[in-house]
Parts: C-alpha cells; structure tokens; sequence
C-alpha cells in the first residue's frame, strides 16, 4: 500500500465527503468505477499537469483511490470494495447521483 493511502479501517467519512466534494475528483472517481485501473496520464480534465497531480493526491489520501507505480507510470484504482466495507451504499449512491447530474443538460 502506498505510504499515503489510509488503511481499511481509518478510511474516515469527512476525508471521503472532502475529496468527493470537487467534481474533478468525481469525474476522476467515476472514470475509475468505469474500469479496473488507469495511468494518471489517461485522464483528460481539462487541468493543468499539477492540479491533476493534486486531485488525486487528495483521493488517495482519503482512501478512495490506490496508487500503483511501474517505472514512472502511476496506475490508479478505485479502492471500492474498502470504501463498501466501511461505508456501505455510500460510494455507489455518489456515483448515482453523478450519473444523474451529467445526464442533465447544462
């Protein structure tokens, strides 16, 4: 596990409702509960290089993501199995409500 990732059971609900409050890293969180892992490059937000660095320095540090290095490629995934187990329905209910706010045009 990376040194900055949370383990299971200190996931804690402020730092995940934190991270989940800015709809970059819901994009991010959405894109990743899409497929099973992705590079950091791989992500197209329309954000600097280093604003994207810190979105998911913050999701992996609530706990919502892991990050995985090969080489100098960082490969990300959504911890979702450790967020359903400690707060159950709460990541696909945001993932719902994401769903339904992008279906709506603007």
């Amino acid at each position: 596990m990376h040194p900055e990732e949370p383990s299971p059971d200190t996931i804690s609900l402020a730092a995940v409702m934190a991270a989940l409050s800015d709809p970059a890293r819901v994009q991010i969180v959405r894109a990743l509960a899409a497929c099973d892992e992705r590079t950091c490059g791989e992500f197209d937000l329309g954000i600097s290089k280093a604003t994207r660095s810190h979105h998911f320095k913050v999701l992996r540090e609530a706990g919502l993501t892991h990050t995985r290095s090969e080489g100098t490629h960082r490969h990300l995934s959504l911890r979702r199995e450790d967020v359903d187990a400690r707060f159950p329905g709460l990541l696909e209910a945001v993932l719902a409500a994401a769903e339904r706010e992008a279906a709506v045009p603007a």
